[in-house]
């Protein structure tokens, strides 16, 4: 299957997914609740996200979300690193423990 067949597929997939009023285990969170989970001690704060990323994975900070997954929080990043390589790391919000590193192409 080419890529360009996949993207359609995926494409179409998620459309319908969308228009059936399909909710994803995945959110992202507004401002307020980020605050409230801040200060409450249930995430980290950005700084210390970014230095323990910075030490998994040296780069420049491309992209960062903070979603709900599966009952917990993770930090999900983007990095380019020196070679120019795209890096994409998901961190646990509390710990900033590693769950997944993928290097993208």
């Amino acid at each position: 299957m080419t890529m360009k067949r996949f993207n359609l597929i995926a494409t179409t997939l998620l459309t319908g997914l969308l228009a059936a009023g399909t909710t994803f285990a995945s959110d992202r969170l507004d401002h307020n609740e980020i605050y409230k989970l801040r200060q409450s001690g249930e995430i980290m704060s950005m700084e210390k996200v970014l230095e323990h990323a910075r030490t998994i994975q040296p780069g420049q900070l491309i992209e960062a979300e903070l979603e709900r997954e599966k009952g917990g929080y993770v930090y999900e990043l983007k990095i380019i690193d020196a070679e120019g390589r795209m890096h994409k790391l998901e961190l646990d919000a509390r710990s900033g423990e590693a769950l997944k590193r993928k290097i993208e192409d």
